[in-house]
């Protein structure tokens, strides 16, 4: 695929941030609120993307509502498909729910997540348990990729 989007740039080849790339079928939801997050927690400190394997048409209103009750503004973003160009420049690729779907390039870090929501929650507070639980791994990964987090970044 050819990169046409209108995401956050490639780095250049000696840009040492690390870059990301959050994955998921539709792109609407999930992986949105992970960029989402990624940005908030990280800032220009490292470089992130999302993509779908078969983006739909908008985003989910349930993770815009979530996001924005954080105080994070995901609605310039919309569903795209990822490309080679990304996939290529990502040092991590984090992959959420689209199994086979997903991309697989050898020699790239993979990470799976997948989330649980307890019995009885759906629609909103359904999103806002997943929307927690993203924020918890994304907080992992800034950290673990020696990201120095935005300042006043929730802990």
């Amino acid at each position: 695929m050819t990169d046409t989007t209108s995401q956050a740039p490639l780095p250049a080849e000696d840009d040492a941030r690390p870059a990301v790339l959050f994955l998921c079928v539709k792109n609407g939801g999930k992986s949105q609120m992970a960029l989402g997050w990624f940005k908030k927690l990280a800032g220009n400190r490292a470089v992130a993307w999302s993509g779908g394997s078969e983006p739909g048409k908008s985003l989910s209103a349930t993770a815009v509502e979530a996001m924005g009750e954080k105080g994070i503004d995901i609605t310039g973003e919309y569903p795209k498909p990822w490309t080679d160009e990304r996939l290529r420049a990502a040092d991590v690729v984090i992959t959420m729910g689209c199994g086979d779907t997903c991309p697989f390039y050898p020699g790239k870090r993979y990470e799976d997540w997948s989330f649980d929501v307890p019995e009885g929650l759906d629609g909103l507070d359904a999103t806002r348990n997943v929307r927690d639980q993203i924020r918890e791994r994304v907080w992992a990964l800034v950290l673990e990729l020696g990201v120095q987090p935005e300042p006043g970044a929730p802990a």
